[in-house]
């Protein structure tokens, strides 16, 4: 499918949620990153904004990027409402075709899955060459379904952590898996519903 298919599913996504004022970050961002020195982030499929916004208030200067226009226009304009628009940028933009430039401290890629063609192996490999020294690739999968996804095969497969390592393909000298496991939580859906699921992290830090 083209690219012109997957910009109009995921804008129709968003466009048939209402505007978030003030989106929670994801659980698996926030107890990795607390206690990191803040520098810059690349937020990849940022949604709703939650991670880009928390990350601002904890001093991060984020580059968001989705490839829905409703989704970077609608956390834009949350960045100026709750004045962190001097640390939060977003760009709409396809990691099918290409990435975002500059060197990150912190690259994370949640639920970055569509029904759309995506070489997800090759993008995750250009985020960690992205990275600085000493820099963290955060990489978190949808391992369940939840009643509200998008997502309802029951064929569906979810590869672990350690399989989306393996894909990625990094030298071991330079990137260190810090983190490979798949915890499960309560998640709350938007319509307020909540459900178990399983959710696929993966750590990684480039040490040279």
């Amino acid at each position: 499918m083209s690219t012109t298919e997957a910009v109009a599913f995921w804008d129709g996504v968003h466009a048939a949620r209402p505007a978030a004022d003030g989106p929670r970050p994801n659980a698996r961002l926030t107890e990795t990153v607390t206690g990191l020195p803040p520098g810059d982030a690349l937020d990849l499929g940022c949604g709703e904004g939650g991670d880009a916004l928390w990350l601002a208030r904890q001093g991060w200067h984020v580059t968001a990027v989705d490839i829905s226009a409703v989704a970077v226009g609608r956390l834009a304009a949350l960045a100026r409402s709750h004045g962190l628009d001097d640390r939060v940028v977003t760009v709409r933009h396809d990691v099918h075709t290409s990435f975002p430039p500059g060197g990150f401290d912190l690259i994370c890629a949640h639920y970055l899955q569509t029904p759309f063609a995506l070489d997800r192996a090759t993008a995750l490999r250009s985020a960690a060459h992205a990275l600085r020294p000493g820099g963290r690739l955060l990489v978190v999968d949808h391992g369940s379904a939840a009643p509200w996804s998008w997502n309802q095969d029951p064929d569906a497969r979810y590869p672990g952590p350690r399989e989306i390592a393996a894909d990625i393909g990094l030298a071991p000298e330079t990137w260190t898996v810090e983190r490979a496991d798949s915890p499960r939580r309560i998640a709350t859906g938007p319509d307020g519903s909540t459900a178990e699921v399983t959710d696929h992290v993966l750590l990684l830090r480039r040490t040279a």
